[in-house]
């Protein structure tokens, strides 16, 4: 293997889509946090927007006075080669990643540059893995979905939750998601466009399992599981159709520290019967709305894209992940908690992520892999210190 993202680069980081709503919050949250020292620049396709965010973020942090700015459009195979090169680790911000990803993944790819996004789309991802994942493991760069809310706390959850368990035997961990956060329209376009292709996932999913190797002398497992009342939260669990079980699960047949025989499964955490019931109502609705275009597109047209909750509203925002994990005679309960999961904990999240490629040192990975895989120890140390927290609540 070739590690050419290890070559001298202009940059140690830049971020593509600074501008947008998430991008936004990164780049504060990189201008706050980043060590002296490190070179990283915005990305966009707008200069003068870049400018104005490069003055907004120097009024507050002098340092950014001279950030390196880079026009460059999601679609341009040529700037988004020189953006590429220009840096060792690229994260974007830039979806549906599905419609305006795969170009810059190519491009990182080929230059040996490690990628980052925030993506829950299954379908970018397995078609990503397809594509593109032989060639970055030719040239030493890893490809990282998914460095968001989806679904770094669930990857990384789940991760700290078989650390707490025997080594060497069958573990199976359940997560219960609950948070009150509200989403922009970037998140919303995201969402309806993943819904509205239901036929691509699938066929996306196929040719991934043609191009996975066997997993030879472990099991791995990640099933739906069935709405039920879990005594060990205290709360009913819905089944809960995101990307974040097959992370978890790539993450489990990466690592033997999840042991010879890994289950997990993934739930909604709800208090209440009705909403039990009426949630898969509600999810099936908007599925079915998200295959007819017209309606999909006026569904859209109610969230403008580029926007998403106020300061206030984000500040009430909270999020909490509880893992139940059993093996080898132990049980342990686990929790992963932050405050809005879906902007400011996702900004720091990917900002954190890009960082701990950037300057930690980590395992030997290249290709498409995941939070757990690539980063581990390291990424969960600086979210824990960054303020999201991962505590044992109680083990029997």
């Amino acid at each position: 293997m070739n590690r050419q993202n290890e070559a001298p680069r202009p940059l140690d980081v830049v971020l593509f889509g600074a501008t947008g709503f998430v991008g936004v919050l990164t780049a504060e949250y990189l201008a706050a946090h980043a060590p002296e020292g490190l070179r990283w620049g915005l990305a966009g396709r707008s200069r003068a927007k870049l400018e104005r965010l490069r003055d907004r973020l120097a009024a507050l942090h002098r340092s950014c006075a001279e950030l390196p700015l880079l026009e460059t459009d999601a679609d341009d195979e040529d700037a988004l080669r020189e953006l590429a090169h220009s840096a060792r680790v690229v994260a974007t911000t830039v979806g549906p990643y599905v419609l305006y990803g795969e170009k810059l993944v190519a491009a990182c790819a080929e230059a040996g540059t490690d990628y980052l996004d925030l993506t829950g789309e299954a379908e970018f991802i397995d078609r990503t893995y397809v594509r593109h994942d032989a060639r970055a493991r030719e040239t030493g760069a890893r490809i990282v979905h998914a460095c968001g809310f989806d679904s770094v706390p669930h990857d990384l959850g789940a991760y700290f939750t078989v650390k707490q368990l025997p080594e060497g035997v069958p573990l199976s961990v359940d997560g219960f998601v609950r948070s009150n956060a509200v989403f922009s329209g970037g998140t919303f376009a995201s969402a309806l466009t993943a819904m509205g292709r239901g036929p691509q996932m699938l066929l996306a999913a196929r040719e991934r399992r043609l191009h996975e190797p066997r997993q030879v002398g472990r099991r791995v497992r990640t099933p739906a599981g069935s709405p039920h009342f879990n005594g060990a939260v205290g709360t009913w669990a819905l089944p809960l159709p995101t990307v974040d079980p097959a992370i978890v699960g790539r993450s489990a047949r990466a690592l033997e520290r999840y042991g010879p025989d890994f289950r997990y499964r993934h739930f909604a955490s709800v208090k209440t019967l009705p909403m039990t019931l009426g949630g898969p109502v509600a999810v099936g609705t908007l599925v079915a709305a998200a295959q007819v275009k017209p309606v999909r597109e006026w569904l859209m047209g109610r969230y403008e894209a580029g926007q998403g909750p106020d300061a206030e509203r984000r500040g009430r925002s909270w999020f909490t992940v509880r893992f139940v994990g059993e093996g080898g005679g132990r049980q342990v309960f686990t929790e992963v908690s932050g405050g809005d999961p879906g902007y400011g904990e996702t900004a720091k999240m990917l900002a954190e992520s890009a960082l701990s490629l950037a300057l930690d040192k980590l395992p030997e990975t290249s290709g498409q892999v995941t939070t757990a895989t690539a980063m581990g120890d390291a990424l969960l140390d600086r979210l824990t210190a960054a303020g999201i927290r991962f505590r044992v609540a109680a083990v029997r």
